[in-house]
């Protein structure tokens, strides 16, 4: 059985809708889904960075982009010297990985419009429930996590055995049972990869829309095997917070501790970071 201890870790001024993390160094890497910028923030400092990785000229602001025009930024992988960045899919305006090398700080852009349309395809996933929320890269190896949080409730996730997620040629797809609040299945918003074990963060919404927000009833920390794509376990972390981003702050034989942010479905530009201490 495993516990886990919730608390706040930072609050930080001049990011909002937070959607992904990732901890390198000291430096905190957060995007937002309604955001042109990669924000880093230094966590010994305090001084927050923000990286422009959105060109659109048809665009009058890169913050509080509103909602048919935003990238909608849910993913945030890294690999290497690299961190990927990657549209939902879930409209067609939502379709952009965006490439960011840490070392030499150069943003690359790609298309997934033929990619995301052939993994609806193999995984008979339509638009409406097309939701990608999490990723891992092992570097010839892509998961993707699609939020069964439409109509249709399709939580699973894409294996794909190609490095270049733009130029993909094939896919599976693995349906994926979450665990329910209140008979409202609950589904996946982050993924991250740790050595061979998927930690996942998932929330369970009460909306039948990829597209609008519901009422929040609770979020689950679990783990997925690697190899077998089986569920591990899973744990209730809370019961109003609705957990988009998971990056890993430490870990040791007894414990992980993973830093979560949180998207609060508003247009302030202030965002919590959360510390969850996992005993296992």
């Amino acid at each position: 059985m495993h516990s886990t201890i919730l608390e706040v870790f930072a609050e930080i001024d001049g990011v909002g809708s937070a959607s992904g993390l990732f901890l390198h160094n000291d430096l905190l890497y957060i995007i937002g889904d309604n955001s042109g910028h990669l924000n880093e923030y230094n966590i010994k400092t305090k001084k927050l960075r923000k990286i422009q990785i959105l060109f659109d000229k048809t665009l009058d602001q890169l913050e509080n982009i509103p909602k048919p025009l935003k990238p909608d930024f849910e993913i945030l992988c890294q690999h290497n010297n690299k961190l990927y960045i990657l549209g939902s899919g879930s409209t067609s305006k939502r379709n952009l990985m965006i490439e960011f090398d840490l070392k030499t700080q150069k943003v690359f852009q790609k298309d997934l419009t033929e990619t995301y349309s052939l993994l609806k395809s193999i995984s008979k996933i339509d638009d409406q429930n097309f939701n990608l929320e999490g990723a891992a890269f092992t570097g010839n190896e892509w998961l993707l996590f699609n939020r069964g949080n439409g109509i249709n409730a399709k939580n699973g996730i894409f294996n794909i055995q190609e490095a270049d997620l733009a130029k993909i040629k094939q896919a599976k797809f693995n349906p994926f049972k979450l665990p329910n609040i209140d008979h409202v299945e609950s589904s996946f918003t982050d993924a991250l990869l740790v050595k061979n074990e998927i930690f996942f963060i998932a929330t369970a919404e009460d909306t039948k829309s990829t597209y609008a927000d519901g009422k929040i009833l609770g979020s689950f920390i679990g783990s997925i095997n690697l190899q077998t794509l089986k569920l591990t376990f899973s744990n209730k972390i809370s019961g109003k917070h609705k957990f988009e981003g998971i990056t890993l702050l430490s870990q040791n034989e007894h414990s992980a501790i993973f830093l979560l942010c949180e998207d609060r479905d508003n247009e302030e530009l202030k965002t919590v970071i959360y510390k969850l201490i996992l005993n296992l």
